[in-house]
Order: structure tokens, then C-alpha cells, then sequence
């Protein structure tokens, strides 16, 4: 009885997250079906390349504008601490040693600092009695 009460549950939680999966594929694809960058950036937490958002790169007023995902809605020069390129035969990002973002790009990393910590629940306080 437990078991099968336990594998319904699994079954609905399993469900639930595919729904939302989905979901947020289906909006990832239309941002970029609305998109009119050639050139797309991921933006990864850290050198661990754990994707956070998708960007798209203008070249030619070097705009780095948020598509969708977690992350500043735009990117300056001053806020990219590192530069990535995909390898397609070692299936695998590396860190490259240029110092401006172009078109041969695929990832970058922001400074650390500009993450912002997740915020502590403050509990509020309460009024005079």
C-alpha cells in the first residue's frame, strides 16, 4: 500500500516538473523566434559552465541584451570576467584568452561580486501594542 501511494506520488511530481520543463521551453523558443541577433551568448555562473541565462550579442554597437534565463539584462565590457568558445570535437567550452567579446564567442562569465546573494528571510517586525 505504502508503495504504490509512494510511486503515485513520484509519477505526479515527475509529471508536474516535465509540465514545466516544457513550459519553459516553449518560451525560451519563442524569445528566440523574436530575436534579430545573429550571434547568441550563453552566460554561465562560474567556470563550472552552469548555464544562467542566453544573451544575445549585437557586434555592431556591442550590446549584449538578455534573452531569457537568470542574470543582468544587459552585460558591459567592465562586468565579463571570462570568455568561452565551444569545441565541437571535445564537446566542451574553454576559457579563451581574449579581452573583448566578438562574434567567435559562445560564453562568458560575470565578476562574482555581481551576483547578487540569496536574500535571508527577515522576519518583519511588529507593530506598536
Amino acid at each position: 500500500m505504502l508503495h504504490n501511494t509512494l510511486t503515485h506520488i513520484m509519477l505526479t511530481l515527475c509529471l508536474e516538473y516535465m509540465e514545466k520543463l516544457q513550459i519553459t521551453w516553449k518560451k525560451n523558443m519563442n524569445e528566440l523566434e523574436k530575436c534579430e541577433s545573429n550571434h547568441l551568448m550563453i552566460l554561465f555562473r562560474d567556470g563550472g559552465c552552469q548555464f544562467r541565462a542566453l544573451y544575445s550579442y549585437f557586434p555592431d554597437t556591442e550590446e549584449i541584451q538578455k534573452l531569457t534565463g537568470t542574470g543582468p539584462k544587459s552585460i558591459s565590457k567592465k562586468m565579463i570576467d571570462k570568455l568561452y568558445k565551444y569545441s565541437s570535437d571535445r564537446k566542451q567550452f574553454t576559457v579563451i584568452p581574449a579581452k573583448t567579446v566578438s562574434v567567435s564567442v559562445d560564453a562568458l562569465t560575470i565578476h562574482n561580486h555581481l551576483w547578487q546573494a540569496k536574500r535571508s528571510a527577515v522576519p518583519k517586525k511588529s507593530g506598536p501594542r
